[in-house]
């Protein structure tokens, strides 16, 4: 039986390089996921090898875990390629691997673990019990799974649970969209998605009214679960993943700070203790507006129409404006440079700040340029130059706790989870003020600013003190450092993956959207009785009448609270007109193809 009281929990974040990584780990993450070489669902945030192991060997210090991306579906060529990039990440001890082509499953891997991606449709309940017979070790559920269904999901499996708290939301169900590879011959199951969801398009009627015009009708605000935590963990989540694999090291950092001290009461999975040197605050870091609506199956504030850019957040609203200068009503400190963003008259404009002066309750705002701003419009912050400096500059560390035992020819050193290591010294003579050499021995071994170690204790058991020169002093210390990164990373075990098997599949038969890009795909399905009615969209010949996009958001509950009976149709920049349809019986809305 799940007990949520005795699982510890993990805050899983992302990383595009070895940089932002680190300062994953060094923020609190219990885990961080990363781009291979090749093969994962963000092609611009690729890693070599060399510089995951590094990472591997830095993150398995504080028994932090690594994952790698490799879900994208495969052609034939690339399976065996991707069989040996398997092979070199088990290699350097990487932790799991997360996939979406069920091809890898027919390979020879050695025994990595296996966790299925987000991009395999995972939710509901059948979908999860069918992965967990075929043995992957955890499930990244989708986006859209609302708490009840998770709940359900928990009792009906003893996998582990993933779930999305912070970031983007794609609009379509993962791995279930083919807008891009329509339109731009970019797969977005290729890890090459050109994001045309966030892009403009018109809502039209089969007579040809426009319903809404050149807006950014399919782009969603981000999520954020932030105030819901202790329900997740309670409803059976173990693993609480943050979105940003394409963001920077200051997102990384502000947003897995935050999530750390929001779990810090938490039993967790890794170790050390995290020394920060700012206060996270997730408004100014990269959003468009946040919601939490796909969690309590509801979906009224999910989208803004008028920007797929940041907003940050909000300061107050204009109280006065004239040609040269606008004045907020606003309890928070601007500076000049800062950026700043509005909504005004239907539309979304920005602006940066060239001088600002305090006033009665707020400030008046010199712009770099001249903007229309009408008093009552809501102003939102979404770059705030002192916070960004702050993050450039912080110095926000790991440590992991450690004492030394200082004895007559020997110097151990120790943490809190049963490594130790000893080092051997020799010395011709004991100090004649010892005092004075306990000091300068305490000093030097409490020196650890360029380890992942912090020094609680320096502990004597001798009575005379040898007699070192301070310059052998620190050469034991960090041999000592360097014997326990060694003990540690030798001690790490990483888990072993069960054997594959071929369960019965969910559904009988399955079209393009079952994603069957390569021969050992389409051998595993027919293995676990699902007859293959077709390849993957991405290599279809010619298609036609196929769902490009599935989602929650329905622009007929936008606009017309679901009471409208004509025709719909999305317009593009280019003049390609989507049908609408609209699957009310599981309130979801369909992009057709043209």
């Amino acid at each position: 039986m799940y007990n949520f009281y005795m699982e510890k929990i993990e805050l899983l974040a992302p990383s595009k390089d070895y940089k932002s990584a680190i300062g994953a780990i060094n923020a609190g993450a219990d885990a961080i996921y990363i781009g291979a070489p090749k093969f994962g669902a963000r092609k611009n945030a690729s890693n070599s090898l060399s510089d995951i192991e590094k990472i591997v060997n830095f993150a398995h210090i504080f028994n932090v875990k690594v994952y790698v991306t490799l879900n994208t579906i495969l052609s034939d060529s690339e399976l065996i390629e991707c069989q040996e990039l398997i092979k070199e990440l088990y290699r350097i001890k990487v932790d799991a691997i997360i996939i979406q082509d069920f091809g890898l499953l027919e390979l020879d891997l050695p025994p990595i673990v296996l966790h299925a991606s987000t991009q395999c449709d995972i939710k509901d309940p059948d979908k999860v019990k069918f992965l967990e017979d075929v043995g992957f070790k955890r499930v990244i559920i989708a986006r859209e799974t609302p708490l009840d269904t998770i709940k359900k999901i928990r009792k009906e499996t003893n996998l582990e649970l993933e779930h999305f708290v912070f970031g983007s939301l794609c609009v379509s169900y993962s791995g279930q969209c083919y807008l891009s590879a329509y339109n731009g011959s970019r797969s977005a199951n290729r890890g090459d998605c050109a994001q045309p969801c966030r892009k403009k398009y018109s809502l039209v009627d089969d007579s040809g009214n426009y319903i809404a015009k050149n807006q950014y009708l399919l782009s969603l605000k981000d999520n954020n679960l932030s105030n819901h935590l202790d329900k997740l963990i309670k409803a059976g989540i173990k693993s609480f993943k943050i979105e940003g694999r394409l963001k920077d090291e200051n997102y990384i950092k502000n947003v897995v700070l935050y999530f750390n001290n929001k779990l810090k009461n938490y039993p967790r999975q890794s170790k050390g203790i995290v020394i920060a040197d700012f206060e996270p605050n997730l408004e100014k870091t990269f959003n468009r507006g946040f919601c939490d609506d796909y969690l309590f199956n509801k979906k009224d504030n999910i989208y803004n129409f008028l920007t797929p850019k940041s907003i940050g957040e909000f300061l107050g609203q204009v109280v006065s404006s004239n040609d040269k200068s606008f004045c907020i009503n606003t309890t928070k400190e601007l500076n000049p440079a800062d950026g700043l963003c509005f909504e005004n008259k239907n539309d979304f404009s920005g602006c940066y700040i060239n001088k600002v002066e305090k006033i009665k309750d707020g400030y008046k705002i010199t712009p770099n340029k001249k903007v229309s701003i009408d008093k009552g419009v809501r102003v939102y912050r979404n770059l705030d130059t002192g916070f960004e400096k702050t993050l450039n500059n912080s110095k926000t560390i790991r440590k992991l706790e450690v004492q030394f035992i200082v004895r007559e020819e020997k110097l151990i050193l120790m943490d809190k989870y049963n490594n130790k290591v000893s080092i051997c010294f020799e010395s011709e003579e004991f100090a004649l003020n010892c005092e004075k050499m306990r000091e300068n021995f305490k000093k030097s071994l409490s020196k650890s600013a360029q380890s992942p170690y912090l020094v609680e204790d320096v502990i004597f058991e001798v009575e005379k003190i040898p007699f070192l020169p301070i310059c052998r002093v620190n050469e034991l210390r960090n041999e000592a450092f360097c014997a326990l990164n060694k003990k540690i990373l030798d001690n790490y075990r990483t888990k072993k993956q069960k054997p594959i098997n071929h369960p019965k599949y969910p559904i009988k038969k399955g079209d393009y959207r079952l994603n069957v890009h390569n021969k050992k795909a389409f051998s595993f399905y027919q293995k676990c009785d699902c007859e293959v009615l077709e390849t993957s969209f991405e290599s279809l010949k010619e298609c036609a009448n196929k769902e490009l996009m599935r989602t929650k958001h329905c622009l007929k509950r936008a606009f017309f609270n679901c009471k409208n009976e004509k025709k719909l149709f999305l317009l593009d920049e280019k003049g390609l007109k989507y049908p609408l349809l609209f699957d009310c019986a599981n309130c979801e809305m369909v992009v057709a193809q043209p």
